[in-house]
């Protein structure tokens, strides 16, 4: 069963940029309503696609430097990270159909 970690600033390149397999990171904050929407789905995703995938969550207000290197300006941000690289950005709250569609390719 895979578990969302916390990643911070000091953590995101080890936890992030060198993993071995694609990486969902969910960019939040805890006042943000979307953003509470959209935890138990990545929880689901996360622990069924487990062997394929990584998601971890990078809370924006205690670890700004990581969001603003990547440019995020809006939460929930999902950044989809593959060899280092930003392969897919999703913006907002999305439905658990969508978001899988959205990934499709890449799990």
């Amino acid at each position: 069963m895979g578990s969302i970690k916390n990643v911070t600033d000091a953590s995101f390149d080890a936890d992030v940029l060198k993993s071995d397999k694609p990486v969902i990171v969910d960019f939040w904050a805890e006042w943000c309503g979307p953003c509470r929407q959209v935890a138990p789905i990545l929880e689901e995703i996360a622990g069924e696609q487990a062997e394929k995938l990584t998601v971890v969550k990078l809370n924006v207000d205690e670890n700004p430097t990581t969001a603003s290197n990547y440019g995020v300006l809006q939460i929930p941000t999902l950044n989809v990270y593959k060899n280092g690289e930003v392969v897919k950005q999703i913006i907002g709250a999305k439905p658990k159909a969508m978001l899988l569609r959205e990934l499709e390719g890449i799990i």
